[in-house]
């Protein structure tokens, strides 16, 4: 078994970190082991990882958290919803639960490469004035091993604020983030379909400095069951609406 606490000496005095994950009730109990599995096979472990249980679980969902409980028990965090919430809420309650500063987001069905949480770490140790921190993700159907989609988003703060005012400019399922400055800009908020993209323009007004790595990190299913659990025809429609509320906030004006 994994030495929860770092795996190695060597990263003893090394900056801490939480790993921040929500699940729910129609979340596939095999994808949610495999992204827990590549949670606990980092190079660089976590210091905890915070699960928020989004309202009740299915009883396969809860045995697979049961067994990495066993496995790992100074590890997990729980934090049990008694109602499903939304990802925003689940997100927002979830920072403040966070015992660290820096922050490392995961979805309950994705998976991370075994040096992750060790590349961006090492970024946020270089750069202390670095708020927030993505990377590009690969994506798949049915086998990991079998990418047929690289999802690129702009590499430096320029570029994520022009890209901003068009498109979400991060994969969220990539991000690090600092909890200070998450919270100074006032935390996730329950924007539906939108919950990550609302607060990285919050964060940009704020003038928190943010890059993205250009190298997949993260590996995400797709497919007709993906698309239509994150949000199908009905986030194309909610993308409108949330552009719509960006003009009137002056974030986008009538010359671009």
């Amino acid at each position: 078994m994994r030495n929860v606490k770092g795996l190695s000496k060597r990263w003893e005095d090394k900056m801490k970190f939480s790993v921040l994950i929500s699940v729910y009730s129609k979340e596939s109990a095999v994808h949610f082991h495999q992204a827990l599995e590549s949670i606990v096979n980092q190079t660089r472990m976590p210091d905890e990882i915070v699960l928020v249980k989004d309202g009740l679980l299915s009883p396969e969902l809860e045995a697979v958290i049961q067994d990495f409980q066993n496995r790992f028990p100074e590890l997990f965090k729980i934090v049990s919803l008694k109602e499903n919430q939304g990802l925003g809420m689940a997100l927002r309650i979830g920072v403040l639960y966070c015992s660290h500063d820096i922050v490392l987001r995961m979805d309950s069905d994705d998976i991370s490469i075994p040096e992750r949480f060790e590349k961006q770490v090492r970024i946020f140790e270089e750069n202390s004035h670095l708020a927030l921190l993505g990377t590009y993700i690969g994506e798949f159907s049915e086998d990991v091993h079998k990418i047929h989609t690289i999802r690129k988003v702009p590499l430096t703060y320029g570029e994520i604020q022009r890209w901003a005012k068009y498109r979400n400019p991060f994969n969220h399922v990539t991000v690090g983030f600092r909890k200070n400055a998450v919270l100074a800009a006032g935390n996730y908020r329950p924007v539906l379909f939108h919950e990550d993209y609302d607060l990285w323009i919050r964060m940009l007004k704020n003038g928190f400095y943010m890059m993205n790595l250009p190298e997949v990190l993260v590996f995400v299913r797709t497919g007709l069951e993906q698309f239509k659990r994150r949000g199908g025809i009905g986030y194309i429609r909610h993308m409108f609406q949330f552009q719509k509320k960006l003009r009137e906030e002056g974030f986008i004006t009538d010359l671009e």
